[in-house]
């Protein structure tokens, strides 16, 4: 079964730092690129960082700049997201995904994925 899960969401302080993790079971992630999104209630999915199969390309968007990292460990399957100085507005579901074919950049502007993960829920808040 082709399957993605996240993890590491959690309830953290505004300015605290979360680290998520996506791996993958059942398929390589290999020839994948992976994005990360988030959807906060009311509002649409939206594009918060991609990495490409093997790293060399990533996209951000301007809201997680210089605050967030993505990383790939091919090897162990498992794509990770570093979210530091997190803020209340970065309260949401995030989910990763999957997809083949897609340009970092093109892939997160459009919430593009093959396969998606369940989504975890990082809560910001005092």
């Amino acid at each position: 079964q082709l399957q993605l899960v996240e993890s590491g969401g959690g309830l953290v302080q505004p300015g605290g730092s979360l680290r998520l993790s996506c791996a993958a079971s059942g398929f390589s992630l290999d020839y994948y690129a992976i994005g990360w999104f988030r959807q906060a209630p009311g509002k649409e999915r939206e594009g918060v960082s991609c990495i490409s199969n093997t790293g060399g390309s990533i996209h951000y968007a301007d809201s997680a700049k210089g605050r967030f990292t993505v990383s790939r460990d091919n090897a162990k399957n498992t794509v990770y997201l570093q979210m530091n100085s997190l803020k209340p507005e970065d309260t949401a579901v995030y989910y990763c995904a999957a997809a083949r074919g897609y340009h970092v950049q093109a892939m997160c502007l459009s919430v593009a994925g093959s396969y998606w993960g369940q989504g975890t829920q990082v809560t910001v808040s005092a």
